[in-house]
């Protein structure tokens, strides 16, 4: 005669753990494909966001040699590098004759190339101005952080000036409203000077730099 055997509780107690197994098996499974999916969409978007700046790098870059236009563009981010013997006189931060021609030129140019991409049409944020010095000390007796800061209030003023200037150009008017919300003026002292040769470049450290934020 067959014996009937009778569920312990710990067979149940078997049951429940292997479907709770199963349960946190599926839900890790789950967390991977998603955390997974959400790295390589990033991951795609910032491969399409750095091909869009390198397009537009070479756009503008073509914009500015069509027009005989000098100027450092890097073919990656879209920084533009204007050297201050471009624009200014020593220690001055009001743009020379030379400067204005400069930027009568190079800012229609600029301005308008950049609204007429599609790209950055679409997803362009903000343009930071910003200024650089060398790091070359004021004759007279101040201190480390007295000859930063006069750095500083000069690079500052040179890119305020530039902006300004910039923006009375006769670039295309109807980006006026939105260039007006974009335009951020920022000075840097001497804090990212240029080496060369592991010895600073006055005159490459001596600039103005134009760089791009792009929506998040």
């Amino acid at each position: 005669m067959r014996l009937k055997h009778k569920p312990e509780e710990n067979d149940t107690a078997n049951i429940f753990w292997i479907t709770m197994t199963d349960l946190m098996t599926g839900l890790v499974l789950v967390f991977i494909i998603m955390f997974f999916y959400a790295y390589m969409n990033a991951h795609f978007k910032q491969v399409e966001q750095k091909m869009a700046q390198e397009n537009a790098s070479k756009v503008l870059q073509e914009s500015l040699n069509n027009q005989n236009i000098t100027a450092g563009i890097d073919p990656i981010s879209g920084v533009v590098k204007i050297s201050d013997l471009e624009l200014f006189d020593l220690n001055s931060y009001t743009l020379s004759d030379k400067g204005k021609n400069y930027l009568n030129k190079f800012a229609p140019v600029y301005f308008n190339s950049l609204f007429e991409n599609d790209y950055l049409n679409k997803n362009i944020d903000k343009i930071i101005i910003q200024g650089h010095t060398d790091s070359q000390t004021y004759a007279g007796k101040y201190s480390p952080d007295e000859q930063y800061m006069k750095n500083m209030e000069l690079s500052l003023n040179r890119a305020y000036s530039v902006a300004e200037y910039m923006t009375s150009t006769p670039y295309n008017k109807k980006n006026g409203e939105r260039l007006r919300k974009m335009i951020i003026v920022e000075g840097a002292s001497f804090s990212e000077p240029v080496f060369v040769n592991g010895k600073e470049d006055y005159n490459k450290s001596r600039r103005v730099e134009l760089k791009l934020v792009m929506k998040k």
